[in-house]
């Protein structure tokens, strides 16, 4: 669990279901994501996947965000821990769209972002994306990500393919400052 004054960030749980249904079902909002359930059992299924503890290899690990003031959850933070490579992992970070553009996103990977690096020493922390999602890119430049390769057409998403934008922050320069 990760808290500050304005948001607690901690494992998915199964009662979250309806409140991450609630946001994750919007197909125009997370039109990049993978996953966009049409009912609350495909939620259920997400979150009994995921794994019991942290940092374990192969797995993607989801936190939610939640909003302190109001207690509701906000939005969800995927930690993907690559299999074989205990140094590196990836973000992926949903948010409801009621509370895009307020800086919750920032906020909720720099705290994670933080975690992994002076806490678990990770080394590298990459993210994928589509480099339609201009938001999403944002995030990761304010976020001090950068640029590392522009694959085309290499994923085959929603019926066809896609190109996919890899950004990367090392720890060094993370806690450059």
């Amino acid at each position: 669990m990760i808290e500050t004054e304005t948001l607690l960030l901690r494992p998915i749980r199964l009662e979250d279901s309806i409140q991450v249904f609630d946001y994750r079902s919007d197909a125009n909002t997370n039109k990049f994501q993978n996953f966009v359930p049409t009912d609350v059992s495909q939620v259920d299924e997400f979150i009994a996947e995921n794994p019991s503890q942290f940092n374990v290899p192969n797995t993607w690990f989801q936190l939610v965000i939640i909003e302190k003031s109001s207690q509701k959850i906000i939005g969800d933070l995927g930690i993907h821990f690559i299999a074989g490579d205990h140094q590196q992992c990836e973000l992926g970070c949903t948010l409801h769209k009621d509370f895009h553009g307020k800086g919750y996103a920032t906020k909720a990977m720099a705290l994670v972002i933080d975690y992994l690096f002076n806490t678990l020493n990770k080394h590298r922390i990459i993210a994928s994306v589509d480099p339609e999602n201009t938001a999403s890119i944002q995030l990761l430049e304010r976020l001090r990500f950068r640029k590392e390769a522009h694959f085309k057409q290499s994923l085959f998403f929603k019926g066809t393919w896609v190109d996919d934008v890899v950004y990367a922050v090392l720890q060094h320069e993370w806690n450059k400052d």
